[in-house]
């Protein structure tokens, strides 16, 4: 049985309803929502697109997420009526940062709706980040210093661009350049567009169109890696040094307290 069959009996199931009841809700068959179902017939985008509406779960994630993996509870929302990607938890319901090591950024613009993907992703939890969901992004090139390549970047996602600030740094996720770390400046409601700039000045800056925008993540705090070794920066020594400096943040804590 395909992913978008289980998907949509998971779905239905957990809402409760009878396939009759959510054939009515799609305007189509009981029989047609049954061979859906069954996998001997694949929706067709139209119905994707209800489906999508129907229980907030964006298209993606239906069609290649195995949504019996994740807590659709647990899932954030963008704009009126869409969920963008899945959200990790850990056993005491605190949201878990998910790492995008360097190797599976190039992936990141296919699997970011994908659960599959997320859930394979290694995660951390830090204890200083504000309230909000929050990721760890590569950095690239040498657009933005102090930063180098190597080091990464944790961002709190932000479900507006409304809540862009002027000159503020932000992890861009677009259609045309996948993820991107720049300054946001104009951004112009009006035309559509915002600009992106890099610290470094031999970078010129660009527009790119709002509607092209998939994911926006407001910088909160950043690891430079840059110093270390090439063969050092694996994802198993940065897991063990963020790890460590949890340990480190919690005695300045206690030492605090006596």
């Amino acid at each position: 049985m395909s992913r978008i069959a289980n998907n949509i009996k998971f779905m239905r199931q957990l809402k409760g309803l009878s396939q009759e009841q959510l054939a009515d809700d799609l305007s189509i068959t009981r029989s047609r929502l049954g061979a859906y179902e069954e996998g001997r017939n694949e929706p067709p985008i139209d119905l994707l697109v209800k489906l999508s509406d129907f229980f907030h779960i964006a298209v993606d994630a239906l069609v290649r997420g195995d949504l019996k993996k994740t807590n659709p509870d647990a899932m954030m929302r963008i704009g009126k009526n869409r969920i963008l990607f899945p959200v990790i938890i850990d056993e005491e319901g605190d949201d878990l940062i998910e790492l995008i090591p360097v190797k599976a950024s190039a992936g990141y613009l296919r699997g970011y709706a994908d659960p599959d993907y997320v859930e394979r992703l290694p995660r951390m939890k830090l204890p200083f980040l504000p309230v909000g969901k929050h990721r760890a992004f590569p950095i690239r090139g040498d657009s933005m210093p102090p930063l180098r390549e190597g080091s990464f970047v944790i961002g709190k996602f932000l479900e507006s661009l409304d809540h862009i600030k002027e000159g503020a740094t932000y992890v861009i996720v677009t259609k045309d350049d996948g993820l991107s770390y720049k300054r946001v400046f104009n951004l112009n409601k009006k035309d559509g567009t915002v600009e992106l700039h890099s610290d470094n000045k031999i970078y010129p800056p660009f527009k790119v169109k709002l509607h092209d925008i998939l994911e926006l993540w407001e910088f909160t705090c950043s690891i430079n890696l840059g110093e270390y070794k090439e063969e050092e920066l694996n994802v198993g020594s940065i897991m063990s040094m963020l790890r460590n400096l949890q340990v480190e943040i919690e005695t300045i804590k206690k030492q605090g307290k006596k």
